[in-house]
């Protein structure tokens, strides 16, 4: 729970947004809007960092968390931002891991 706790701390995004994310069992989606001081790979990069000592720190070890490499995708101007939120959120339940998304513990939205 401490690396979700991380998600939400303000000075960790900086001028970057975190609009909606799920944590699966083993990998995040997030949907951000990069703000004017940082760039996507040094957001990831920062996410990367305290989210892993926060994880090493609540399981006493060390060690990588998360692969080195992430992939992006940015949205067209003909995307829907708030069906992009559905979707990465829906995640779950697409595999199987709940019926309804209500029912997962690591994913949240601005929107709610």
């Amino acid at each position: 729970m401490e690396v979700v706790r991380a998600f939400h701390a303000a000075p960790f995004w900086e001028d970057t947004v975190l609009l909606a994310w799920v944590l699966m069992p083993d990998h995040w989606h997030g949907l951000v809007q990069l703000g004017d001081r940082q760039d996507l790979a040094s957001t990831v990069r920062r996410f990367k960092i305290i989210t892993s000592r926060s994880c090493n720190a609540q399981q006493n070890r060390n060690g990588a968390v998360w692969q080195a490499c992430y992939h992006d995708h940015a949205l067209r101007r003909d995307e829907d931002i708030l069906d992009t939120a559905r979707y990465i959120v829906m995640n779950p339940v697409r595999a199987g891991l709940v019926s309804k998304i209500g029912n997962y513990p690591f994913w949240d939205a601005v929107w709610l």
